[in-house]
């Protein structure tokens, strides 16, 4: 099931974002235990090809050449040198990245409710990010996580009973400068929670934390990579 992954776009953002050069990444993966990443910069190239082809109704980009192991996975569309986000959405069931990025790569880009679809005047303004989500944990309470580290999903019941989930990526709460209880209040009232959010609330909350290995580049990175011969 696809999700969101971000705050409400009127959110202003408390610190300024990494700059990119032309050959790397703005946020370099961390590695897991045994030294592997998964997360690598030609999958954010392969997303913008994706969209390319999408806009300008092209055939498909060619198979790309990174792993096709499955993995949950989110792919955010950023737009213009505040970076403002311009589509968010992934899902925490794991699919073969190559297909899953394929999927995500529009879907963000054309279906997030949020956002009018990216247009072909967009698409030179625009920064791409590929999150590949690791390491789930059932957490022990809603604080059990940390800020900068740790993504989270949140289940509760609404006010009606109903059940809902809701996540931010690990980047969020930095972003926002949020601590964990503004970051969980925020993340309630995303999922629709209206009354008030008292500490008892709080505590009847499932929170799964989760590791994201995220890369970044610009339309400058993706024009390079195309001019240096790489496509």
């Amino acid at each position: 099931m696809a999700a969101s992954c971000c705050g409400v776009k009127k959110q202003k953002l408390n610190n300024s974002m990494p700059s990119i050069c032309c050959n790397g990444s703005s946020v370099h993966p961390n590695p897991h235990k045994n030294g592997y990443t998964v997360a690598s910069v030609e999958m954010c190239f392969f997303c913008f090809d994706v969209l390319h082809s999408h806009l300008y109704s092209y055939d498909p980009p060619k198979i790309p050449s990174f792993t096709n192991d499955s993995y949950p996975l989110f792919v955010t569309w950023k737009m213009g040198r505040d970076r403002r986000l311009r589509g968010c959405i992934g899902t925490f069931s794991a699919m073969s990245l190559h297909n899953g990025l394929r999927e995500y790569a529009v879907t963000s880009a054309m279906k997030d409710s949020r956002f009018s679809p990216i247009t072909k005047e967009d698409f030179p303004k625009l920064h791409v990010s590929v999150s590949i989500l690791t390491h789930f944990e059932d957490a022990g309470d809603f604080l059990d996580w940390e800020v900068g580290v740790h993504g989270i999903r949140i289940e509760f019941y609404n006010e009606k009973g109903h059940k809902k989930t809701a996540t931010y990526l690990p980047e969020v709460a930095v972003e926002q400068g949020w601590d964990r209880i503004q970051t969980i209040d925020s993340l309630m009232r995303k999922g629709g929670y209206k009354s008030s959010i008292t500490h008892e609330v709080r505590r009847s909350i499932r929170l799964t934390r989760y590791r994201s290995e995220k890369i970044t580049i610009s339309y400058s990175d993706y024009v390079c990579q195309k001019q240096n011969g790489h496509a």
